[in-house]
């Protein structure tokens, strides 16, 4: 959990303004709410409460946070880190789950949110972590001023957090635990420190790591986020509970009298002026769901390697559609539209009251409820809001739209060295918990006090496998609409586009972490994708605010993901067999040893879950974008309406990790729902794509219309002719090889390992290529790629000239510089200290190194042919 930086800046641009407003007495939660409020907060988790929080400093103005959750009682389960993550699924969570996920296994996920106040910090891991600076920097290239690490590490250090080293210097120089004192605050309203016991085996991981060459970051906070870390906790010093939103925001400022928070209210719709209200929307119903909450129940597991999903439900049909009552289109680029305050509810069938707010609706709830809000007030994809038969405040396809999450894999490899303390223990050894027990109520020491998996890692890309250049030539040649959602809107094609553009030039470099590894001290080490490409959405289900809303994360939609997930997998069997990590006796169950890449897959597909880290539904970029809220937050095209939650981060980042670190509750049935009405649409279930011109079919077909003004196109900004079809393959030398096979009528079987893995080596390389008719690999569909070679010559560089002359080919003609550095190895190879040819060196020798020379000169021009600098440019 940790002070979300929108929140902060939101409310820091919103105390300049000059005040006036009315003078409440001092009141307990759920008092009688005033007719108006200066500011309305919907949703009271982070965000909303640090929102709050920050606005009420000024006596001068009224503030309301509208909670749909009600407040905890300060029950061990919340307060005891020993048992993190044994609320999920009970009455402090939304209890959702995603729709079936057709691209894996066919079955729905549980999405636990916290319904509470507080939020997320009730149900969360506890871990505290920032992210990297190179995650903000990206943000703020996206066009967000501001948003740069430069520009936020003042308010993380002013406003978030009380940092308390490590209690022991010992402990600090065994754990590699060396903190920056410039980057931590120490006056702020969360607790940061560490819990007053360690699991030896965090050291033997660390040591695995590093021996592998992936060092140690000393401070995860310091705007470093590559390498192996025991991260702080949200955790008070010296009670060794909880530091949560609750009771860093709101417990100490109860006694405002000018601030005011309800709860167990549901905001059904925010009042836009002008705008009329769907009938379904605004009045009470009667049977159906009655609390807006899913029906996914208990965690059993808690941090275990749970079981798969069971079935999905069935879906029934949709229902018949009316014409709109009141259409009002906007578009979000020339009109300034204003809200008047929100409507609410305690449940389905009550009442819909109303409350006013004199100068701003802020939204903070959540990335999967904002969105559904902003569709229910009118502000969202006009097909989709027409669908429902909602008026149309905004056209806004971004809304919804451009959902990405953190996924993660569980993996099974307990630990043998009864030597070694294992959180385990404290359930299944009723001695060994019973006295771990004592210790934390008596003294607020030992095992429950570690129950946050703290010991993590987030790994780059390029020193955990040599496939790396390969994976991001993948991402690299892409078409940016092979792997979305058909029909959407261009402007999502564009600001993904650029997105992508950002991630595949980030994932090349040492100091980014493409995944995490999740590390339980019991066997677990769980891998999660950190920088995803895949793109879901949260729509409505109906007008019924109470219907909880359809969410399609679309983990592992695009292959990047899954190729990351696949390598770190095999990562984990290097790391078990360094010296450090063998002294603990893994038994590697999940996946088994000798499990090949399919055998991987099947783990993955089987075992994805969320790691409670959904963003990017409202996100902030330009409109020409797919942007929802501008760099200020306020949602484009209204004068007084912002987001201040997870949603409006563009790209997911490692920031988003605090929430839920590996929590995994295992899934429970969901009950099938009943048939809908005719004003309650069950949209068809979707994870794929389907063919368009220029566009790949994935394995399976999508069925649910997209809502996002779709129109036909190509790329975004790119005129169609310069764009070469897309490979329907992933780049390895088995598809190469396969490629020469179907002219040559041989047998690619011997070819399948990725270029530039282990293993290859130059002159198979070379010898695949020599022999490969470029021009039938890849073709545009106007014209066809470059593949002409340059006539051999008989004066060969020397290594070190030869790979300077392939990265400057590359770069020049378009590739990215990182892209490009990993690329060298993989056409050059390993070459001995000299190539030159020696005098005596017979014909043949020649002639073999002029084709290798011959076929590095017309790998380049084909990898050349991707990039849309190919025509001004030579190699």
């Amino acid at each position: 959990m940790m002070g979300s930086p929108a929140a902060v800046l939101i409310a820091l641009a919103l105390l300049t303004q000059s005040s006036i407003g009315i003078h409440l007495n001092s009141r307990d939660i759920d008092a009688p709410v005033q007719e108006s409020y200066d500011y309305i907060v919907v949703g009271c988790g982070i965000s909303g409460l640090v929102v709050t929080n920050r606005l009420s400093e000024d006596p001068g103005v009224t503030v309301l946070c509208i909670e749909a959750g009600i407040a905890d009682h300060y029950e061990p389960v919340i307060q005891y880190p020993v048992y993190v993550g044994a609320d999920i699924g009970g009455d402090y969570d939304w209890r959702l789950s995603t729709v079936p996920q057709t691209q894996l296994d066919g079955k729905p996920r549980p999405l636990p949110q916290g319904k509470v106040l507080g939020g997320g910090s009730i149900l969360n891991a506890m871990c505290w972590n920032r992210g990297g600076a190179d995650d903000y920097d990206a943000w703020e290239a996206l066009g967000n001023p501001g948003w740069g690490w430069d520009g936020m590490l003042p308010y993380f250090i002013k406003v978030s957090e009380t940092y308390t080293p490590v209690y022991s210097e010992d402990v600090a120089q065994e754990y590699s635990i060396h903190y920056n004192p410039a980057v931590h605050g120490t006056s702020g309203p969360v607790q940061v420190s560490y819990p007053k016991y360690f699991y030896p085996q965090s050291v033997n991981l660390f040591e695995g790591l590093n021996a592998l060459g992936i060092p140690t970051q000393f401070d995860p906070n310091d705007g470093t986020s590559a390498g192996p870390a025991l991260v702080p906790t949200d955790l008070d010093p010296n009670n060794q509970t909880r530091s949560d939103a609750r009771r860093a925001y709101f417990d100490p400022i109860v006694h405002r009298q000018n601030f005011h928070v309800i709860t167990g209210q549901h905001v059904t719709r925010i009042l836009v002026e002008g705008v009329g209200a769907s009938v379904e929307v605004t009045n009470p119903t009667d049977g159906g769901n009655e609390d807006g909450e899913g029906n996914v129940d208990g965690n059993p597991d808690g941090f275990g390697f749970g079981p798969g999903a069971d079935a999905p439900p069935e879906t029934p049909p949709a229902g018949g559609q009316t014409s709109n009552r009141f259409n009002r289109r906007q578009d979000p680029s020339h009109v300034t539209l204003g809200v008047s305050g929100v409507e609410f509810a305690p449940n389905a069938s009550a009442p819909r009251r109303t409350v006013y707010a004199t100068r701003e609706v802020i939204v903070a709830a959540g990335s999967l409820h904002s969105a559904q809000l902003l569709q229910l007030s009118g502000i969202g994809p006009s097909s989709l809001l027409t669908e429902h038969n909602i008026p149309i405040a905004l056209d806004l396809p971004g809304v919804g739209n451009n959902l990405q999450d953190h996924c993660l894999v569980g993996t099974f490899y307990p630990y043998n060295n009864n030597s070694y303390p294992s959180p385990t223990a404290l359930t299944t050894n009723a001695t060994f918990n019973a006295a771990a027990g004592v210790q934390y109520t008596t003294d607020k020491i030992g095992p429950w006090t570690a129950g946050s998996p703290n010991a993590l890692a987030f790994n780059p890309l390029p020193l955990i496998t040599n496939a790396s250049g390969l994976i991001l030539v993948n991402a690299t040649f892409q078409d940016p609409t092979a792997y979305l959602r058909a029909g959407l809107d261009p402007t999502l094609v564009a600001g993904f586009s650029l997105q992508k553009r950002s991630l595949v030039e980030r994932l090349g470099r040492n100091n980014v972490a493409a995944y995490e590894i999740i590390n339980n001290n019991a066997g677990s080490l769980t891998v999660a994708v950190m920088h995803p490409f895949s793109r879901g959405a949260v729509y409505i289900n109906s007008a019924d605010p109470f219907e909880p809303p359809q969410i399609d994360p679309r983990w592992l939609s695009n292959p990047v993901d899954r190729q990351i997930l696949v390598e770190a997998i095999r990562f984990n069997r290097q790391i078990l067999a360094t010296p450090s990590m063998r002294l603990l006796q893994a038994a590697q169950f999940v996946p088994p040893p000798d499990a090949d890449e399919d055998a991987i897959n099947q783990v993955i597909n089987d075992g994805i879950r969320t790691e409670f880290h959904p963003s990017g539904t409202c996100a902030m970029l330009p409109l020409e974008q797919g942007g929802v809220v501008d760099p200020h937050l306020r949602v484009w095209g209204t004068t007084n309406l912002r987001v201040v939650d997870a949603g409006i981060f563009p790209m997911a980042a490692d920031i988003i990790k605090a929430d839920n670190v590996n929590v995994r509750p295992s899934a429970r049935p969901t009950s099938s729902p009943a048939a809908a009405s005719a004003s309650t649409v069950q949209l068809a279930n979707t994870s794929t794509v389907t063919s368009t011109s220029n566009v790949i079919s994935t394995s399976s077909t999508s069925t649910q219309p997209n809502h996002s003004s779709a129109v036909s196109l190509s790329l975004n900004s790119v005129p169609e002719s310069t764009l070469p079809e897309a490979p329907t393959y992933p780049l390895t030398t088995a598809s190469l090889a396969s490629s020469t096979a179907s002219k040559t009528g041989e047998s690619p079987a011997s070819s399948a390992s990725p270029i530039g893995s282990s293993g290859s080596s130059r002159s198979t390389l070379s010898a695949i290529l020599s022999t490969l008719d470029v021009t039938g690999v890849l073709q545009s569909k106007s014209e066809a790629v470059a593949t002409t070679t340059p006539p051999p010559t008989l004066s060969l560089l020397s290594p070190p000239e030869l790979t300077s002359s392939v990265s400057a080919a590359l770069t020049s003609g378009g590739v990215p510089a990182s892209v490009a550095s990993s690329l060298v190895s993989v056409i050059v190879g390993s070459h001995p200290a000299s190539t030159s040819i020696a005098p005596s060196a017979s014909a043949s020798a020649i002639l073999s190194q002029q084709a290798e020379q011959a076929a590095i000169d017309a790998f380049i021009q084909w990898l050349l042919s991707f990039f849309p600098r190919r025509h001004s440019r030579t190699s």
